[in-house]
C-alpha cells in the first residue's frame, strides 16, 4: 500500500514539474507579483510580525518579491537552511543577504544559523508545495524537511502552502508522516482551510 501511494506521489510531482516548466517568463513574473500581493494580505490578516518563508527556486511560484517587501515593512522573515540530518536551521533575511548552493543544488540564504527551534517564534509559516488537497494535505517534493519541522513544533502558527491555482486539487495522496496545512495561497486567492488536523 505504501509503495502504491509513493508511486502516485511521484507521478503527480512529475506532472506538476512538467506543467510548471511550460509557463512562460511573463506568466511566472505575473504570478510572482500576484502571490506577493496575496501573501501581504495574509500577513495583515494574521497580524504577523515574524514570518517564516522560503527562497523560491525558478520552478516554484515566486516568493522573493514578497520577502523583499516584507523586510521593507519591518517584518522579520526567517528563511530555512537544510541540514544533512533532515532538519531545518533558520536565518533572518536581510536586504543585503547573500545566497549559496545548498545540499540539493537550491539557493539557500547566508547568515547566522539560529537552529531548528527558531521557527517557534513565527506568527505565520509559508511553505512550498507541489500541490494541496482540499482537506489540507500538502504534497511536498519528497525530502520531508517541512513535514519533520511541522510535526516537531510544540506551538505551530498558521501554515500556508504556496502553489499555482491549478495545483489546488480535490485530493492528493497522503502518508502517515504528511503534515497538513491550514491554508493555501495562489496567485488569485487565499484559501483558509478548517478541516486540517493541526
Amino acid at each position: 500500500m505504501a509503495r502504491h501511494i509513493a508511486d502516485e506521489k511521484q507521478a503527480l510531482r512529475a506532472d506538476i514539474r512538467t506543467r510548471r516548466q511550460s509557463l512562460s517568463e511573463s506568466q511566472r513574473d505575473q504570478a510572482t507579483a500576484d502571490i506577493a500581493g496575496r501573501l501581504d494580505e495574509l500577513v495583515e490578516r494574521v497580524g504577523a510580525r515574524t514570518v517564516s518563508c522560503y527562497l523560491s527556486s525558478p520552478a516554484e511560484p515566486g516568493t522573493r518579491t514578497f520577502i523583499n517587501d516584507a523586510m521593507e515593512r519591518g517584518i522579520r522573515v526567517l528563511l530555512p537552511v537544510t541540514r544533512a540530518d533532515g532538519l531545518l536551521d533558520w536565518t533572518v533575511a536581510t536586504p543585503d543577504g547573500g545566497e549559496y548552493e545548498g545540499l540539493f543544488g537550491l539557493s539557500e540564504p547566508e547568515g547566522e544559523l539560529l537552529g531548528p527551534m527558531a521557527v517557534d517564534d513565527a506568527d505565520l509559516m509559508i511553505v512550498p508545495a507541489a500541490a494541496v488537497g482540499s482537506d489540507g494535505t500538502r504534497l511536498g517534493w519528497g525530502r520531508g524537511y517541512f513535514d519533520k519541522t511541522l510535526g516537531s513544533m510544540q506551538k505551530c502558527p498558521p501554515v500556508y502552502a504556496v502553489v499555482y491555482d491549478n495545483e489546488v486539487l480535490d485530493a492528493v495522496p497522503r502518508e502517515p508522516h504528511d503534515q497538513p496545512v491550514d491554508g493555501i495561497v495562489t496567485p488569485t486567492t487565499i484559501i483558509a482551510l478548517t478541516s486540517s488536523a493541526r
